[in-house]
């Protein structure tokens, strides 16, 4: 009696599909043709060795006198600087996120409208901040302006895709009875649009903040201000202890406002 249920349940079981085992097949190739085209590192001079062992000191002993210092150069006054640069620069994306997420929107625009704004954005979102950073730093020179601008530019393609995404999911039954009750176009925008979208779009742009003040190590590369900037300078100028005490304050930095963009978010959704 077992035997003719298990056989049962043998026979009724799916069948593993010839595309199931070819795609696996493929992507065990992938994985070895990755693994035997990455160049193994060579074995590192003393001189490389030395330098490692002082960054990790400096990192334990960061220097007090910058953890302290109020000045341009200590570490109080560069983390507001880094929130500084990173909230005007989600802000102004955000802001200028709405209208190609408006145009982008498929249950407002033609199909061929959508493909268009789409890929615009797709082509902003494949370019790394740093190259942003560079073209800025080019035309501004280096400082906290140009931290702004790329922040904003590399903002808008992902602000603008959740934007997107938020329109979509519009409850299209409360703008039918808006209209039905003779509602005019802006108080069907007040009452039946704005109210959808405000905590989508809060939390987006809270989102892309966090993103924001975690890329500031990244455009420290370009001189684009802020934390970043000092860390690739204390770097290169072998002052390692400044080099511990501006990390451990991006991490501080960081790990404030992951924890606050959390809490807000929530509350957005869950109010």
């Amino acid at each position: 009696m077992n035997t003719e249920k298990y056989q049962e349940k043998l026979a009724n079981a799916p069948k593993v599909r010839i595309s199931s085992i070819v795609i696996i097949i493929a992507l065990t190739l992938i994985v070895f043709v990755s693994v035997a085209t990455t160049e193994l590192p060579e074995p590192q001079s003393e001189a490389s060795i030395n330098a490692a062992n002082n960054v990790v000191r400096g990192i334990l002993h960061p220097s007090a006198d910058k953890l302290l210092s109020f000045g341009v150069d200590g570490v109080p006054y560069l983390i507001l600087e880094t929130m500084a640069i990173a909230l005007l620069g989600t802000l102004l994306g955000s802001i200028f996120a709405i209208v190609p997420a408006i145009l982008g929107a498929s249950n407002f625009n033609s199909k061929m409208q959508v493909r268009i704004v789409r890929l615009c954005l797709n082509i902003i979102r494949t370019v790394p901040p740093i190259i942003y950073g560079l073209m800025f730093i080019r035309v501004t020179g280096p400082g906290p302006f140009a931290g702004v601008m790329t922040f904003s530019l590399t903002s808008i393609g992902m602000v603008a895709k959740l934007y997107i995404e938020a329109l979509e999911e519009l409850d299209g039954g409360i703008l039918e009875a808006l209209d039905s009750v003779g509602a005019s176009y802006w108080q069907k925008v007040a009452m039946g649009i704005i109210p959808q979208i405000r905590p989508n779009f809060i939390s987006t742009a809270i989102y892309r903040y966090e993103i924001n003040v975690k890329d500031a190590a990244v455009l420290g590369l370009v001189s684009a201000g802020g934390l970043g900037t000092e860390i690739i300078l204390a770097q290169s100028e072998g002052r390692w202890n400044d080099l511990g005490a501006y990390i451990l304050g991006l991490v501080i930095l960081v790990f404030i406002v992951e924890h606050v963009s959390t809490r807000i978010r929530t509350s957005l959704v869950s109010g």
